[in-house]
């Protein structure tokens, strides 16, 4: 009888000890049972995107020649490129004014008609340009054929193009706008001409090029405003970020806008472009920020001058490669023109019998080198003068910081 007793104890025990295993593995099992919340989602941060910018791109006779390879037995126009390369291929996307031809060959020509080798084209490529404005006082030196071949130029290498057109249903899709993906932030781009040099567009081919004067024959005074007005209210159908306007306009060889342009940059601007991009006058022009009525932010340039030409006076052969950052709020869906920089360019031309005679400089690059020569530097120093002069200090990069491309 005396074993009995601790037998029942340790039976007693054993019980207990399993009741208390239990209780914790049923608590368990509830709350595992419960639904757990998941975190909460981080708001999407702002984010940038670039958009590179450059200025006229032209090939006088003494330019073709220089083209010319007796090595490749072709036209090459890297080397005249050359200066830009590293800010065009760092960017999300970029953008320049073609102001030739290319309507074939062998009767090249520069001004006052131009038609340029197919090879500047392939050059355009090369360095990484993705879209160009055809519409210019130049685009129908060669007439319809010649503005056509360019288009077809340009779309067998891939290169977008805006402000003209061969056919009228081309001009009618998206009324001729080219809707771009800049980095992730969609870009509406339109393109237009103030003339066309006094060459009449050909009968029952208006629609060629896009033209922002109803008198572009005569006094180029009139702004197409209703036609204006239409593009941009379909570019806003299209719902993208930003909307950008390329456009030809100014006076030859004057360093500020005049009245006209400032009226067709507020028309534009009103009527919900964000961006200007202008071009005609062979030589800089202010660039500036704009708060607009509506408290979006926007952007003007009205001049970039010449990328490449053969024009050597002073201000000719001076020119920037533009950046633009552009911002995105994902969380409310707003873009903007977010700051800008530039990097000074000079389109050196070591005159008649030089090897390689014009070559586009990046100016920064070229004196941090430590080859130029006492000429040399004395030039370059005058482009980052004359850009500090007309387009204002900020936003010059100021120094070789740039990374070059691979």
């Amino acid at each position: 009888m005396k074993k009995t007793k601790p037998i029942a104890l340790l039976l007693g025990l054993a019980l207990l000890l399993c009741g208390c295993e239990a209780a914790p593995t049923q608590a368990s099992e509830i709350q595992q049972s419960q639904p757990i919340e998941p975190a909460p989602e981080p708001e999407p941060e702002p984010f940038t995107a670039t958009l590179a910018v450059c200025g006229d791109i032209m090939s006088h006779m003494p330019q073709t020649r220089d083209a010319w390879s007796d090595t490749l037995g072709a036209y090459d126009y890297t080397t005249m490129l050359s200066g830009a390369r590293t800010y065009v291929q760092n960017a999300d996307f970029a953008v320049a004014n073609l102001e030739t031809t290319f309507a074939g060959g062998p009767d090249y020509s520069g001004y006052p008609a131009f038609n340029t080798p197919d090879e500047l084209a392939d050059g355009l490529q090369d360095l990484g340009f993705d879209l160009l404005l055809t519409a210019n006082n130049h685009c129908m030196d060669r007439r319809y054929d010649g503005l056509a071949r360019t288009l077809d130029v340009l779309d067998a290498r891939g290169l977008a193009h805006v402000g003209t057109y061969r056919t009228q249903e081309e001009r009618d899709a998206n009324h001729g706008i080219v809707l771009a993906d800049v980095g992730g932030i969609s870009v509406a781009f339109l393109g237009y001409t103030y003339g066309t040099n006094g060459i009449p567009l050909e009968s029952g081919r208006e629609y060629s090029v896009n033209l922002f004067n109803t008198d572009y024959l005569s006094s180029c005074s009139t702004p197409n405003t209703e036609q204006l007005a239409a593009d941009l209210a379909a570019a806003q159908a299209l719902s993208p970020d930003l909307i950008a306007v390329m456009i030809h306009w100014g006076v030859e060889y004057q360093t500020t806008q005049n009245a006209y342009q400032e009226q067709i940059a507020q028309f534009l601007f009103d009527n919900g472009a964000d961006i200007i991009l202008g071009g005609h006058s062979h030589v800089l022009q202010p660039m500036q920020l704009r708060t607009l009525a509506d408290g979006r932010q926007g952007f003007v340039c009205f001049s970039l001058g010449n990328m490449i030409s053969a024009q050597n006076d002073r201000y000719t052969d001076t020119t920037v490669a533009l950046t633009l950052e552009l911002t995105k709020d994902p969380a409310t869906g707003a873009a903007w023109v977010s700051g800008y920089s530039y990097a000074p360019l000079l389109m050196l031309d070591r005159e008649s019998g030089a090897d390689v005679r014009f070559e586009l400089l990046d100016v920064y690059q070229t004196l941090s080198s430590g080859q130029a020569d006492e000429t040399l530097t004395a030039k370059l120093e005058q482009a980052i003068a004359d850009c500090h002069t007309i387009l204002g200090e900020t936003g010059d990069i100021g120094a070789w910081t740039a990374t070059p491309a691979a």
